[in-house]
């Protein structure tokens, strides 16, 4: 895993540096699990003439994945940039348990770019892996059902008014934190720097969050607020509480 930059967006060095002779698969996610953030073209530009350059030094082709399970949940008008467009060895994978609401059923489909010179052996690839792994494929049934439904999505305006809600809030209480393009999920700056001692004290108030150590990055928690509106505005006091609790102590 390659660090990020502190807004988390794509850190383009600590990529290429981590390159080596045993690299097959650059993957990222976009819109972000667990910080919310969209990578810019500009980023994924850059990391396709990356690709490219390293793909010749090591001379062998290196892939791009990039997980899109929240592709259809962006915000604020921004576009999901095509990384086709800007490399020819990319794979996107989706999840429409996601942009359906549809928590547990995994399925989903994966797309090889057409540019890609080895896509038929990629996808026949894919297509036999996806046979053996036959446990994780989802009922005949659900694939007829979803099928009709490609440009359907959720209610994204009510993902934003709640990101909104609790952005600001947090913001207004102290917390550090940079503001989510899409997915549902809020990443801030635990205000110490034991983030699973943080997310108990939110416990004690009966709030569920996850500490930033399980995504790699500790000193951060990750919040989701794909729930009521009203849950949200119940657990704000409890935020402001513990994060005040804190500022004392430290004062």
């Amino acid at each position: 895993m390659v660090e990020s930059n502190e807004d988390f967006s794509l850190n383009l060095e600590r990529i290429e540096k981590a390159i080596g002779r045993k690299t097959k698969v650059v993957l990222i996610n976009s819109p972000n699990n667990p910080t919310g953030v969209v990578y810019s073209r500009e980023s994924l530009e850059r990391l396709g003439e990356v690709l490219k350059r390293k793909s010749q030094e090591l001379g062998r082709t290196l892939y791009l994945i990039t997980d899109e399970a929240y592709r259809r949940i962006v915000y604020d008008k921004i576009e999901l940039p095509n990384p086709f467009q800007y490399y020819p060895h990319a794979i996107r994978v989706t999840s429409h348990s996601k942009d359906l609401s549809l928590p547990g059923e995994r399925i989903g489909y994966i797309a090889v770019s057409p540019l890609c010179e080895d896509g038929g052996e990629l996808i026949t690839a894919i297509i036999f892996a996806n046979r053996t792994l036959g446990f994780v494929n989802a009922p005949a049934l659900m694939q007829r059902l979803v099928a009709p439904l490609q440009r359907n999505s959720i209610n994204i305006r009510e993902y934003e008014e709640k990101r909104d809600l609790f952005y600001g809030a947090l913001k207004e209480f102290g917390y550090e934190i940079v503001k989510p393009q899409g997915a549902f999920y809020l990443f801030p700056k635990s205000p110490i720097e034991d983030d699973v001692a943080f997310v108990k004290e939110l416990q004690s108030k009966r709030i569920l969050t996850v500490p930033g150590r399980g995504f790699g990055k500790p000193g951060y928690f990750r919040i989701a607020y794909a729930v009521e509106k009203q849950v949200i505005e119940k657990a704000l006091p409890g935020f402001k509480e513990v994060v005040e609790k804190y500022r004392l102590k430290k004062n």
